[in-house]
């Protein structure tokens, strides 16, 4: 599709000449002499590329520039200007001018403008949809979940998302804590700029600091040129920084700083440079236990947890692991091109039992498995991992997520409850269907409804 071109000019001869050349060039020209009319255009019409000159009747083109800096910043704007008067177009270019031409014009000059231009214009489109794509994928509403625990969640987000503050969100690991990330910069008034994501615990303390804050060229061996740390490339958008816990000593004191002062300073040089940044953490280790194990600062931590957004491991929202198996199994099938229709009633009840130790991430990799592996059309119990469907299986790794030192009593007790808890809640309430789940008579699931003293409805 040809760059849309929109001249503006109230000397017909300019326009003619420009319409034809540029329409030889394979551009569509939309020429006005009346720029009134040339605004109410721009409402009403795509364009790429504005071509105004300087000085017109009713609206001048300084006047076009700012409309469509203000209303279309995307749209790059041309400003044309007789040969004695180039300051006033060399002022427009402070103001947002894409470039300048002079009067009477150089043909292949002025091509060659609006070619960069144009490509400009097709960068900027592109830059858009990637967003908007972006803002779709990652918006809180397309977050899979719909059980108390994660609505919740994304109640936090949207209430967290207009705000400047900083969010510590804490989970196991893979819960999804990068996707809210995502979710609370993508619904915050940041959202046009960058989402700047670093793992804190994939680099070693000397390469972290000089990803985070940058170097100047020189200041240590390998550094050949100066470089631009991950706190300047999110400079007007949100910084992202996963397993905040692995932070080293020297690196939390500096973290601090910039969270105090917004500045930071590249390694090897002495300049503060200002950062208009988010900062978002996350970290699946206790915070506080590392503060009173003095491996954390408490000032720092304090600065970081003004927002806190613990996310719920798997095995806390089971009425979500149908929809995310859902999900998982029309991406994965779309991806292999793979006819699958959904899952056995066996099957999701085995997926639904099953602890999930890796959380939705685990789940993710055994429904890609499912996918890959399986030949008919709905994914059956014989189709699970062994880990899924062994009973055996999913008692320890039940087990494993207990702590070492327990009381046993005291421990039977409440997988008791929970048990009994959950047959009641899968058998809607209805206390013969619930024994019969537990392998119990009626009257011996009442008197356990007494003894924890549930209502069994």
């Amino acid at each position: 599709m040809p760059s849309q071109i929109l001249i503006l000019d109230d000397e017909k001869n300019y326009l003619l000449i420009l319409d034809a050349m540029l329409t030889d060039a394979g551009y569509a020209v939309t020429p006005l002499d009346d720029p009134e009319t040339g605004l109410a255009y721009l409402e009403e019409s795509e364009v790429d590329v504005v071509i105004t000159d300087m000085k017109m009747p009713k609206v001048t083109g300084q006047q076009v520039l700012e409309f469509v800096k203000k209303n279309y910043a995307h749209v790059p704007v041309i400003i044309m200007t007789a040969f004695g008067s180039i300051e006033g177009a060399v002022e427009a270019m402070r103001y947002g001018a894409f470039d300048y031409i002079a009067k009477p014009f150089a043909n292949d000059e002025l091509l060659l403008t609006v070619d960069k231009a144009a490509r400009f214009a097709a960068a900027q489109r592109e830059n858009i949809m990637l967003r908007q794509s972006l803002e779709d994928r990652y918006s809180q509403h397309q977050i899979i979940g719909r059980g108390k625990a994660m609505t919740r969640v994304l109640e936090l987000v949207t209430k967290a998302a207009p705000s400047k503050s900083t969010v510590l969100i804490t989970g196991e690991s893979g819960t999804g804590k990068e996707l809210i990330a995502k979710a609370i910069h993508y619904a915050s008034p940041r959202k046009a700029g960058a989402f700047v994501s670093v793992n804190c615990m994939a680099l070693s303390s000397g390469v972290l600091e000089s990803e985070l804050f940058g170097h100047e060229k020189g200041s240590f061996t390998g550094a050949v040129a100066r470089k631009r740390g991950r706190f300047e490339m999110a400079h007007g958008g949100t910084i992202f920084l996963d397993e905040i816990g692995e932070l080293s000593a020297d690196l939390q004191v500096k973290l601090l700083r910039v969270l105090q002062e917004r500045k930071i300073e590249r390694v090897g040089g002495g300049e503060s440079i200002e950062v208009d940044i988010r900062v978002l953490a996350a970290t699946n280790k206790n915070l506080e236990d590392a503060v009173a194990a003095g491996e954390f600062r408490e000032d720092l931590f304090y600065r970081l947890n003004v927002v806190r957004l613990d996310m719920p491991p798997l095995r806390e929202r089971r009425e979500d692991i149908p929809i995310l198996a859902a999900h998982f199994l029309e991406r994965y099938a779309a991806e292999n091109n793979k006819p699958f229709k959904g899952f056995s009633p066996e099957a999701i009840d085995y997926l639904t039992a099953y602890e999930w130790p890796g959380n939705v991430r685990q789940l993710q990799n055994v429904i890609e498995r499912c996918v890959v592996l399986s030949s008919g059309e709905v994914i059956g119990v014989e189709d699970l991992p062994l880990e899924i469907k062994d009973e055996e299986s999913q008692y320890k790794s039940a087990v494993d997520l207990l702590p070492v030192r327990i009381n046993l009593n005291e421990t039977l007790e409440k997988i008791e409850l929970a048990l009994v808890r959950r047959a009641l809640a899968r058998s809607n309430f209805v206390q013969v269907k619930a024994a019969e789940m537990l392998g119990l008579s009626k009257s011996l699931l009442q008197y356990k409804l007494k003894k924890y003293k549930l209502t069994g409805h």
